[in-house]
């Protein structure tokens, strides 16, 4: 009975003690990638990015996106940065758009209106890629911001109107890095596929808050 019960506890303690060892390593290795950007020592990297999602839901639009990042190469495999963007936002309306709009939302009524807009993301880009730099290897990317409508006007979509300037951005991506010449590792296609998450308050069916989820496929460049 004895040894039933010390076999599991000794266990536990070794799984506790084997976590606790890496997260001290990976807390040990935070200084090492921030103290090449703040010494201005890291290899710089820059990338330019083109891409098309497509929104689900009820809230149907399609983005024409275009990038840049600019950051640092801390490693091998880590890269961080800071860039920005323009997404073409071309919105779709259900086919029960604006029914009794006029009536419960009259402030609406006398606003002018567009189902095409730009938006602008502006996020701190982080990077991952696996295998050799001179072979074709895969990547994880993650982008986290901001996105700030450009437009005097209410968007239509859906069945209702995006009318916030101002987003919380969240794009994770993953695919291929492509190299294009063994002598230069560095310069490499990048084929991925992505998530994009919009979210901001307004004013829309008896809720204050609005979320667009989108799917995409991307095709950027690094240098």
């Amino acid at each position: 009975m004895v040894k039933k019960i010390i076999l599991p506890a000794v266990l536990g303690v070794a799984v506790v003690s084997q976590a606790q060892a890496q997260i001290y390593e990976i807390v040990n290795q935070i200084p090492s990638l921030l103290s090449p950007a703040l010494s201005g020592s890291g290899s710089y990297k820059g990338s330019l990015e083109a891409g098309w999602s497509k929104t689900l839901g009820d809230k149907k639009a399609d983005f024409l996106e275009f990038s840049t990042s600019q950051g640092y190469q801390y490693n091998s495999w880590f890269y961080m940065g800071a860039g920005i963007g323009a997404d073409i936002l071309f919105a779709h309306q259900n086919n029960n758009w604006g029914q009794d709009w006029e009536i419960d939302y009259p402030s609406y009524a006398g606003h002018s209106s567009t189902k095409t807009a730009v938006m602008l993301p502006v996020f701190t880009d982080f990077r991952a890629s696996f295998g050799a730099p001179d072979k074709v290897g895969f990547f994880i990317d993650l982008r986290l911001g901001c996105s700030f409508l450009l437009s005097d006007q209410y968007i239509e979509i859906g069945n209702g109107y995006l009318t916030n300037r101002e987003y919380f951005y969240l794009r994770p991506s993953l695919g291929f890095r492509i190299p294009t010449s063994t002598n230069h590792p560095k310069q490499a296609v990048l084929l991925g596929i992505s998530y994009k998450l919009l979210t901001s308050n307004y004013w829309y069916s008896y809720s204050r808050s609005t979320t667009l989820n989108s799917l995409g496929v991307n095709l950027g460049f690094e240098w």
